[in-house]
């Protein structure tokens, strides 16, 4: 808290002394309560369920001027009594989420580098994973272009190391080493938009043959298109993946698909009525291959997708056997009130091979329920609450273990604040 006042302190300072056009002051506080009985994974029998409180707690600061733009925010995430009521440290600190700067070359031409969330389209492919009391962000360098009147590039590169060094080390976290992308977008009139990504990510492994690490590299390549016309909206994507990727004592072959068709209609002003499919290729279990048929939403906001009880793509799921998601959502809003029904049905793609009765099991691994509940209470105050059920097949029980016959749920409620301190505009 200390060195955030010092830097706020000197950002103002600084602001004022060149008469900056605007500098703003922020923050987030968000407890959330969950109670957990087959989260992620289906329980085991005589398991008892979870019950914690969680809170992100951020403050923000941001100036802009008309030459470059920089952006703060620091952040602590912690579960309530993790520590000591006596404690003299967080168990988890206090770090930057985001501390990035932008450059603008001209109207047309900008530089951002810095930690940063890098969010596109419906965050498939690259999210925020807002979701998660921690989120998700990158140290990363973007090249960003005007490319005609309602058209956009980006660049994108990153290099990772785990610190300061005289000579190459081994980078041992569990994430990319390095990447480059490119993403475009535009719309081609007020109905039609299309958005396209190339990404090359680097993923450092251990060859075990010859004692050393080294970097595989996959390519993912496609493009999203939307629709939008008075009560209906649609959308549509795909995407390949080939390569190499981690596998074993060594890389691998990588080639996958994924595809998703999704349609909304505004059936009221205040109902919407929703389907779609989702299809995310997997391995089969009972293939010899060594070649990875797994597709892998590598930086998506995988929480957003295929149901919020997290069961594929959420930590685990990516060199499984894919999935097929069938979904229907159901949406109300009504002035301050918002209510979601989501059913999910899930089979898997590639073979789920049952090793004691030596066959394929059944393709279908389950219907999932999501309820959410919101009401705005005041601008910056927001209430949700929700409900999610899992009622899995013995499929399901072969890929996550637990009990598919048993009880798994979850709920959650979480408040949500985010005041805005302070904003001020500097005249020249």
């Amino acid at each position: 808290m200390k060195n955030f006042i010092i830097l706020t302190s000197i950002v103002v300072i600084f602001a004022t002394s060149i008469k900056a056009q605007e500098i703003g002051f922020s923050g987030e506080l968000r407890p959330r309560y969950e109670y957990r009985h087959g989260f992620k994974k289906l329980a085991e029998p005589d398991t008892d369920a979870a019950n914690f409180i969680s809170q992100r707690t951020r403050l923000n600061v941001d100036y802009n001027s008309e030459k470059f733009k920089v952006y703060f925010a620091i952040q602590n995430v912690r579960v309530w009594g993790d520590v000591s009521t006596l404690a003299k440290n967080d168990k988890y600190g206090v770090a930057f989420h985001q501390a990035w700067a932008e450059y603008f070359f001209n109207e047309k031409f900008s530089m951002k580098l810095g930690r940063q969330e890098i969010v596109y389209d419906d965050q498939r492919m690259f999210g925020s994973v807002g979701w998660a009391q921690q989120a998700r962000s990158h140290d990363a360098f973007l090249l960003k272009f005007k490319t005609g009147e309602k058209g956009k590039l980006h660049l994108g590169f990153a290099l990772n190391a785990e610190s300061e060094t005289l000579f190459e080390i081994d980078y041992t976290i569990n994430q990319y080493k390095s990447f480059q992308y490119a993403w475009w977008h535009t719309n081609f009139s007020d109905t039609f938009g299309l958005s396209t990504l190339f990404l090359n990510n680097g993923m450092e492994y251990h060859k075990y043959s010859d004692g050393d690490r080294k970097i595989a590299y996959s390519q993912t390549l496609g493009g999203r298109l939307t629709y939008k016309k008075d009560r209906f909206n649609a959308d549509a994507a795909t995407y390949f993946q080939t390569g190499d990727t981690p596998g074993g004592d060594d890389k691998v072959d990588l080639s996958a698909y994924y595809f998703t068709v999704n349609a909304k209609f505004k059936i009221t002003d205040q109902f919407t009525a929703g389907a779609g499919i989702e299809v995310l290729s997997g391995n089969d279990q009972d293939s010899s291959s060594s070649e990875d048929n797994a597709f892998k939403p590598f930086y998506g906001t995988n929480h957003k997708f295929n149901g919020w009880m997290d069961y594929f793509y959420v930590g685990s799921h990516m060199t499984s056997v894919g999935l097929t998601d069938i979904n229907i959502p159901l949406i109300y809003k009504k002035d301050k009130f918002s209510a979601v029904l989501i059913p999910h049905f899930f089979s898997a793609q590639g073979n789920v091979y049952d090793k004691i009765n030596r066959k394929n099991a059944d393709d279908y691994l389950g219907t999932e329920i999501d309820l959410a509940l919101g009401y705005k209470a005041y601008k910056s105050v927001m209430f949700n609450v929700g409900y999610s059920h899992m009622f899995a097949n013995d499929t399901m029980e072969l890929l996550k273990g637990g009990d598919a016959n048993g009880t798994n749920n979850w709920a959650w409620v979480m408040v949500t604040f985010k005041p805005n301190f302070f904003k001020h505009s500097f005249t020249k």
